[in-house]
């Protein structure tokens, strides 16, 4: 009996992980697992302000290193939100495709100014929104599609974050206004309040929005707190009903960043159609843009 020859790819890129917190890790671990045929992606090192040498057999390289390898083609930035921008910058004018971890800037302006980088040097930045894959949100897909809205809330909790790593709440907790607009299109800001309590670690945001094509009003809370569990609660009053609960989250969840990971190769590969690609740009930019304004008030 022949066995089934499995096809290399032509080509493969070589990978530079920055920062190897909670995602960094989890990017290492499927660049290490024996990837699918359509995935051409090898780990070269990883970057770390830490002195780690190797981590699982992957070794440690420094910045400097990263950006000037010809082994590097790509690099996945996984470090604190603050530092995205600074990273993408330096590795898209090296010559490198791009991966970050959401968000990919701090404001609207950088983004805009990245993506024109990544334009000019003919690469690829890719702003990874896991969120989209989880099981949940394919629920709430699945539950509104067809319904006509007519006001709904969206209130996340979870443990506090610190502002000086990870930057305004607005855009830490972006994959939540990626959510809204995911299932209700562009939307409109229209005010927002901030209730924080330093010396209790407590911050809770609540965002009034309205969906562009019929003015429906939509309001995001953010509540964090160190007593606080991660969770998702919705409430969406619909003509034909109201959707009050998510399903509890399920395994199927567990390899989303790896999922993310083959959305990526599709873009290396030229597999992605320039529409899409488009309307995912859009959709990113735009909730940064709300990310803004909210910022601008609280």
């Amino acid at each position: 009996m022949n066995k089934e020859v499995t096809k290399q790819p032509e080509r493969m890129f070589g990978v530079v992980v920055v920062g190897v917190g909670r995602a960094g890790s989890v990017r290492i671990r499927d660049l290490q697992t024996p990837p699918p045929p359509a995935d051409p992606l090898k780990l070269i090192g990883f970057v770390s302000r830490r002195e780690l040498g190797n981590i699982n057999e992957a070794k440690q390289i420094s910045l400097q290193d990263a950006l000037s390898s010809t082994e590097v083609d790509v690099a996945y930035i996984c470090n604190e939100n603050i530092s995205h921008e600074e990273y993408i910058r330096q590795f898209l004018r090296a010559g490198k495709h791009v991966l970050v971890e959401y968000p990919m800037a701090l404001s609207l302006a950088s983004a805009q100014e990245l993506w024109k980088i990544a334009e000019e040097k003919g690469k690829i930045l890719h702003e990874e929104h896991i969120e989209l894959l989880m099981e949940e949100f394919a629920f709430l897909k699945n539950e509104v599609a067809g319904k006509e809205l007519m006001e709904g809330t969206l209130h996340f909790t979870g443990g506090p974050l610190d502002k000086g790593k990870f930057g305004f709440i607005a855009f830490s907790a972006i994959s939540r206004l990626s959510w809204l607009v995911s299932l209700f299109g562009e939307l409109s800001f229209i005010s927002a309040t901030m209730e924080e309590r330093k010396e209790d670690q407590y911050q809770k945001m609540t965002v009034h929005l309205e969906t562009v094509d019929k003015r429906r009003p939509l309001t995001w809370i953010e509540e964090r707190g160190p007593e606080l569990k991660r969770e998702h609660h919705v409430n969406f009053l619909f003509e034909s009903g109201r959707l009050e609960s998510l399903p509890p989250p399920a395994q199927g969840n567990k390899n989303i960043f790896l999922r993310d990971q083959h959305i990526f190769v599709k873009k290396l590969l030229g597999q992605m159609s320039t529409e899409d690609l488009a309307k995912e740009k859009k959709r990113i930019l735009h909730c940064l843009e709300i990310a803004d304004e909210i910022q601008k008030y609280c």
